[in-house]
């Protein structure tokens, strides 16, 4: 959900400033979510070992049923509505329930899948083998099948692309007293730590002393 906001929010204000073109710049890894969110922007680049795609929806989790009935524990679990126990991992799964939940699985698929074709346009090449199976795919790979634009850093698209000299960061600075009160916090605590492993130390040394 969050991914689909921020792609939302970047298809608008590119809309709302056409004069000013959005571009995303991939690191490592740009994978399902994080893909689904560069694929909002104007052009996406990425180091040529970089990873992209992972256009897929997965859901995962654990059953204890089975260590339940092992363990002699007994479930009780009321609820009012046919179905407002899905997924419960404690007690057995119902086939009609594991439908339901891989059918809305599929239809979020189907929206990543619309939003990467609506984000990446005319470059992308829909009809290449696995593209919406949840693969990665290596940037060179990424860049022949059009998920990505072209191979770059943040350094080399501001100064190549945008032609900006200069680059402004964004990120919130946390304020001095903050980024004292963290680094005071950090030295007390790794004192108490230090003080309370040596106090075990001399009470396991004394407690050798008296059993000798």
């Amino acid at each position: 959900m969050h991914s689909h906001r921020i792609y939302l929010e970047m298809q608008r204000l590119q809309k709302q400033y056409p004069e000013k073109p959005l571009y995303a710049v991939v690191g490592d890894l740009a994978a399902s979510g994080g893909y689904f969110i560069v694929a909002g922007a104007k052009a996406i680049y990425a180091d040529e070992t970089s990873l992209v795609g992972s256009i897929g929806v997965t859901a995962a989790g654990f059953g204890f049923v089975g260590t339940m009935e092992k363990l002699g524990v007994e479930r009780r679990n009321y609820t009012s509505g046919e179905h407002k126990s899905l997924l419960d991992p404690y007690s057995p799964q119902k086939p009609d329930e594991v439908e339901l939940w891989n059918a809305q699985l599929r239809r979020t698929h189907e929206q990543f899948i619309e939003a990467v074709k609506s984000g990446c346009g005319e470059r992308l090449r829909a009809d290449t083998p696995n593209l919406f199976s949840g693969l990665l795919w290596n940037a060179t790979e990424a860049k022949v099948i059009g998920l990505i634009d072209g191979f770059g850093s943040i350094e080399t698209v501001a100064r190549d692309v945008i032609q900006a000299e200069h680059l402004k960061e964004f990120n919130e600075e946390p304020n001095p007293l903050s980024r004292l009160a963290d680094r005071l916090g950090a030295s007390i605590g790794a004192g108490f730590a230090s003080g309370a492993v040596q106090s075990v130390l001399e009470a396991f040394k004394s407690q050798k002393v008296l059993g000798q």
